[in-house]
Order: C-alpha cells, then structure tokens, then sequence
C-alpha cells in the first residue's frame, strides 16, 4: 500500500487528536474514493454529451421505416 503525507491547519489537528478513536487514514481514504466515483461519473457523463453532439445525424426527411438501405449507402465511407 503506498503512503501519502496531507497537510492540516493546527485547529484541525487538535481537533482530530480529540477524536483518537476515529482511523483517519480510513477516513481521508473513504473521502478520496468517492472524490473518484465522482469525478470518473462526470467524466463518463461529459463523454456521453460530447458523443451526443459528434454523432451524425440522418438527412434531413429521412425516414428509416421506408428508407433503411439508402441510409447505408448515405453513411459509406
């Protein structure tokens, strides 16, 4: 397991000696995991958007009940 140093205020640390029953290397790691899921759901969330507006949009009065071949040739690289 890798160590990490963080850096409190002095009235923070007094604070956290006065709750010595509290492991609070679980508590910032606890604090720094959901930072992740958060920031990696937003990233996933921002990647969908930026998908939504690349994605190609069919022609204009297309209809892909009457027309699903002429898509494909429309979309042929």
């Amino acid at each position: 397991m890798a160590t990490i140093t963080v850096g409190v205020d002095e009235e923070l640390r007094r604070k956290m000696r006065a709750l010595s029953h509290v492991n609070w290397s679980e508590v910032i790691e606890e604090a720094m995991r959901r930072k992740l899921r958060k920031e990696e759901g937003r990233n996933l969330a921002e990647a969908a958007l930026l998908n939504e507006r690349l994605r190609r949009r069919p022609p204009e009065g297309w209809d892909g009940a009457r027309e699903p071949l002429a898509l494909a040739t429309t979309y042929e690289a």
